[in-house]
């Protein structure tokens, strides 16, 4: 099998020349067309190409779920927040929020839409009646294949890296327009971490390059005009003639066994030391019975006042820490957010207010939606923390 390759279309344009190139494989020609997502000129060059070349299918960057969200766009408001805290899914709703809404204050700022040259490939597709193919991996799969292949300390980078560069609030201009299109708009939030973070740059970028190559070159029909965010084509180029292991990339790896096991393992040992401590006399026992109680009351309630909740679910946390702390299975934010669900339920303003307020404090504190998850997550962080110093206080103190 040999590859070949052509860059330029028959238009004068350097810019359009640049973003189209032409490869062939096998036969077929592919066409693929450089995009910024959130430029209103690579859309009009995607109906231009795609006029000209009448392709057999048409290569779309997207997934199901993304393919939905566009059709649908409103479709996220009636998210049901109580199903988001009972389904352990707070974590994935706030990356997908920080992600979209990141994408919404660009477009408009650009008086565009989000997504605008793949909405046109997709009429493209529906006007010359051609093949639409859905080319990228699940966005779901991608964040869970990040979550669980990085460190604890690199998880705490990619958050704060996503929370403080999306915050920046500078204006854009035509020059960073062009320079989108050098960097995919997923990657582009990840940009400032990616050099610490290679293996969450191989899943994001190089994993869905491979991806959207098997896609892409086994289109249906002799000739296929695929649409990509253009950090993408490089990598695509390469992977062209190679062979890519789709399951591999797919699979969802289970959770860490270390993670498993220090689950269950601290709440036995520290439920071993107060046994043992029992077993030496009462007043000893009772005395590390409180530490763990206290210390996991204490914190879990600070961390969760911190967060501004109401302090009904203050209360909640405080009193379920030490219990849900012991299982697996429970989290004493869960409950905690629920509780803020039920006294504080999010407005149809909140909700719609989610893509601005997102990117400032004082926005999560005034936003119900956002503020609900901001609960879950300070809970959590405290009775975590909480375990574990109760844990030493209990260690430091075992013989009286």
């Amino acid at each position: 099998m040999s590859i070949s390759e052509e860059t330029g279309v028959s238009e004068p344009e350097e810019t359009a020349r640049r973003n189209v190139t032409r490869l062939e494989y096998q036969g077929k020609e592919l066409i693929l067309i450089a995009t910024a997502h959130v430029s209103r000129e690579s859309a009009a060059l995607v109906r231009e190409v795609v006029t000209a070349e009448q392709p057999d299918s048409i290569c779309v960057e997207l997934d199901e779920d993304r393919l939905r969200n566009m059709q649908n766009p409103d479709a996220w408001k009636k998210t049901d927040i109580v199903q988001v805290i009972r389904s352990k899914k707070v974590g994935f709703l706030i990356a997908n929020l920080i992600l979209s809404s990141y994408q919404k204050k660009l477009a408009a700022r650009l008086d565009t839409a989000v997504g605008q040259e793949m909405r046109e490939g997709i009429a493209c597709a529906e006007e010359f009646g051609k093949n639409l193919v859905l080319a990228d991996r699940q966005i779901q799969t991608t964040f869970l294949r990040i979550w669980r292949k990085i460190t604890f300390w690199e998880k705490l980078k990619l958050i704060f890296g996503l929370v403080f560069s999306l915050g920046d609030d500078t204006e854009v201009s035509a020059a960073d327009v062009e320079e989108m299109l050098q960097e995919d708009m997923l990657d582009a939030a990840l940009s400032d971490i990616r050099a610490n973070l290679p293996k969450a740059g191989h899943i994001l970028v190089d994993e869905r390059d491979q991806y959207l190559a098997h896609q892409i070159k086994n289109a249906p029909g002799p000739k296929v005009v695929a649409i990509l965010g253009a950090a993408h084509v490089a990598g695509i180029k390469n992977e062209i003639p190679l062979e890519q292991d789709i399951e591999a990339i797919t699979a969802l790896p289970p959770p860490h066994p270390l993670t498993k096991a220090i689950g269950w393992i601290i709440p036995i040992l520290i439920c071993g030391l107060i046994v043992f401590a029992f077993a030496q006399n009462m007043e000893h026992g009772l005395r590390q019975l409180t530490a763990w109680v206290l210390w996991n009351s204490a914190l879990a309630g600070v961390f969760t006042a911190a967060s501004l909740a109401h302090p009904l679910s203050v209360l909640t946390a405080f009193v379920l820490a030490p219990f849900t702390s012991i299982n697996p299975f429970l989290a004493c934010g869960w409950f905690a957010g629920l509780t803020e669900a039920a006294l504080k339920k999010p407005t149809v303003e909140d909700v719609e207010r989610v893509p601005e307020d997102i990117f400032t404090f004082k926005g999560f504190f005034r936003n119900r939606f956002l503020h609900i998850l901001t609960v879950v997550v300070m809970a959590n962080l405290g009775s975590s923390i909480g375990t574990f110093a109760a844990g030493f206080d209990i260690l430091t103190n075992l013989f009286p």
